[in-house]
């Protein structure tokens, strides 16, 4: 096969119409081989010819889109210095664009003897080993382009691509599961008429099923597994599921959904795992970048560099303090969004990236980079702020172009619903945009995503149902996953035909959602909870690619999804719900005060009330009049809003507040009913006793 010099950049495997240039990087081979299989599997290897620094780089006239490819990396072998090269290993180029076939788990796809983690195996891999494809960018996006909505407006639905669609009925057999069942019209229908501006999927890029979860029956669902930064998972390409198309075809899939979604009016964002991969710690396989530069692109114990720091639980972490690495990550983050026009990105233990060396840093060398970056820094960044390791909880730390998902939220209004011992003051930040978290450093109220469930957790019907996990279906003993959910079972463990806690578990979830959805902030929900959606209690299925996990289109709960629409469809209708800036609690440009404080007998709360964690039935006002300027300078208004709030066991009467008793107020919320936002919102009488049942919550809007 011929190869000539080609060129150090770009990294990866470039198709340009005749033949593919090839670039790797590795500061410690002596050779680096690319092996191209034909369609019998008979494999070609060529070495490349040149080096330019740290990358080795060849054309290959010959091969073309569609050309299935791996490369072996010849050089030190000596883990106990943090090496281990080995070119008996069919190793994926971390740059593919796509990625072919399973990994076949057994001794081969070690780097080590099975019996002896330090002795170099001699075993080739190439058997057992998927393959990277020669990808023809190619694709007719029309006049498509990232959405840009604004972070006022918008809603996250977080979603699995195969859990979505796998049992929906009203999706074509062959596409449930994949790209094509999330582009489907029955469910964009469903988007749409929720409300949802933005969509958040799992982990998309290729993964790896764990071996040990193979040996029980079960897969690594939830993706969080990665081994491909720019190759979409190939399972959830039905073309590709079915050998339908050409090879890579699941590049094809993942653009189509998403320029469907666009067409829309809904972003795509991408749960991305760049804090580690799937090729585990020092007696894990070797499966791309271990056998590439391992001490180049994991973070090793300094003292023992046989062994690898862990801030994931995963046995590596990625090494962001190497350049390569870190262009390796923002390479596939613009392709990402310009090659596939995703809207923006939600980082998985986004902490574990900002480690220079131990500790946390927000002016890491990788927040420098997608801060100048001139295609990143622009669409929507989410981080969860939190990793493993010591200090690793960061929530409000993060720069302020990101925004975070709000632990404190989740669990301020868990424990608030559930009765538990919440401060005022810690609920009142919460709800209003945690200015305490975000403010002194100049971030607005969209920098909290705020969520109450997401998918590492119960879902918020089982939220409601469970006190006690119920994970045994991992095969772990029950041991996996969180104790302390902070919810409550309402009465019962489990399901029950008792129809009063049966109510009351509808009402907690009708109580969850407004606090969600009204609350300053982005809202996100977890896809399947507006239709009630369970898990039977288990609070930890990233294992459980089975009925546990997918959407039960079959068993809709019809009152709660209505109940969802108006929710979300009030939040869009008033600008009050969705500031741009945070409240200032006082006058604003000659109105009256844009939020204020009440209990129950409508007297406004003092500084001494704040600290209570006994006081929990609340009256909050939020000002219309004193919202802010729109983007070409015109003034935002909005009706006021009265929001009662009774988290008790037993009724209470409430009075409106006797400095707004004179306006006719309308019900546009009793989470006591099952309906929100009725057409014919009915008035008031301010002069008598607003009864709210135990549990429950009721808004109030200002009619005109």
């Amino acid at each position: 096969m011929r190869v000539w010099p080609g060129t150090s950049v770009p990294l990866g495997a470039t198709f340009d119409g005749v033949g593919t240039n090839i670039a790797v990087f590795s500061e410690i081979a002596d050779a680096v081989e690319v092996c191209i299989f034909g369609d019998d599997g008979e494999e070609q290897r060529v070495t490349l010819p040149e080096r330019s620094g740290s990358v080795w780089h060849g054309y290959l006239p010959d091969v073309g889109a569609g050309s299935r490819y791996g490369i072996r990396v010849h050089g030190p072998w000596n883990p106990t210095e943090g090496h281990r090269c080995n070119p008996n290993k069919l190793l994926l180029d971390p740059y593919a664009r796509a990625i072919v076939g399973d990994i076949t788990w057994g001794p081969e796809v070690f780097g080590h003897e099975w019996d002896d983690p330090n002795r170099r195996s001699e075993t080739d891999s190439a058997a057992h080993m998927p393959r990277g494809i020669v990808m023809n960018p190619f694709f007719d996006w029309g006049s498509d382009q990232s959405l840009r909505r604004p972070w006022a407006d918008t809603v996250i639905y977080e979603a699995h691509v195969k859990g979505a669609t796998q049992r929906h009925p009203g999706v074509d057999e062959e596409l449930r599961g994949t790209y094509a069942g999330i582009a489907h019209p029955a469910f964009v229908d469903h988007l749409v008429s929720l409300g949802i501006t933005t969509l958040e999927l799992l982990p998309v890029h290729e993964f790896v099923h764990d071996a040990h979860l193979i040996e029980r029956g079960l897969r690594n669902y939830w993706g969080y597994n990665s081994i491909g930064f720019f190759a979409p998972h190939q399972d959830y390409s039905h073309r590709h599921m079915q050998g339908l198309g050409t090879i890579g075809q699941q590049v094809q899939d993942f653009k189509q959904m998403v320029k469907t979604m666009h067409e829309a009016g809904i972003e795509v964002i991408l749960d991305v795992v760049y804090n580690h991969t799937a090729e585990g710690n020092h007696l894990g396989p070797t499966l791309s970048m271990k056998g590439i530069d391992n001490a180049a692109y994991y973070r090793l114990m300094g003292d023992d560099p046989q062994y690898y720091m862990d801030y994931t639980g995963t046995g590596n972490t990625l090494n962001m303090r190497n350049p390569y690495v870190l262009q390796l990550v923002m390479d596939s983050l613009r392709y990402w969004a310009t090659e596939m026009h995703v809207d923006g990105f939600r980082f998985d233990l986004a902490a574990a990236l900002a480690r220079s060396l131990h500790e946390v840093d927000r002016l890491s060398a990788f927040f420098d980079l997608v801060q100048q970056d001139p295609v990143i820094s622009r669409l929507k960044l989410i981080a969860e702020p939190w990793d493993i390791g010591e200090g690793g909880y960061q929530v409000g730390n993060f720069p302020p172009q990101w925004a975070e998902w709000n632990g404190r939220y989740r669990d301020s209004i868990r424990e608030h619903w559930a009765g538990g011992p919440v401060r005022i003051g810690e609920y009142a930040y919460r709800v209003t945009g945690s200015s305490d978290l975000y403010e002194a450093a100049g971030r607005a109220p969209h920098a909290s995503i705020n969520f109450i469930t997401a998918h590492d957790g119960f879902t918020l019907r089982d939220l409601v149902t469970y006190h006690e996990k119920q994970n045994l279906a991992n095969g772990e003993d029950n041991r996996d996953g969180e104790s302390h959910n902070r919810g409550w079972n309402c009465g019962a463990e489990g399901p029950t035909d008792d129809p009063a806690v049966n109510e009351l578990r509808s009402r907690q979830q009708r109580n969850m959602l407004t606090t969600l959805v009204l609350s300053q902030g982005v809202p996100m929900i977890l896809g399947g909870d507006e239709i009630g959606r369970t898990q039977q209690g288990n609070n930890n299925a990233y294992c459980q690619d089975n009925e546990i996990s997918w959407f039960d289109w079959d068993h809709v709960d019809a009152e709660l999804l209505a109940f969802t629409r108006g929710l979300i469809a009030l939040r869009a209708a008033h600008p009050t719900f969705h500031r741009r800036q945070f409240f200032q609690g006082r006058s604003v440009h000659g109105a009256e005060t844009d939020l204020a404080w009440f209990d129950a007998q409508g007297q406004e709360l003092g500084d001494d009330d704040w600290d209570q964690t006994q006081l929990q039935v609340l009256t909050v006002f939020l000002g219309g009049h004193a919202i802010e300027m729109g983007q070409r300078g015109e003034e935002i208004t909005d009706d006021d809003v009265l929001w009662f709030v009774n988290p008790e066991h037993d009724p209470v009467e409430f009075l409106v507040p006797e400095r707004y008793r004179d306006r006719t107020w309308v019900v546009e919320i009793d989470t006591a009913s099952d309906i929100a936002s009725p057409t014919e919102p009915a008035p008031i009488d301010t002069q008598a006793p607003l009864v709210l049942l135990a549990h429950s919550q009721i808004v109030l809007r200002q009619a005109g």
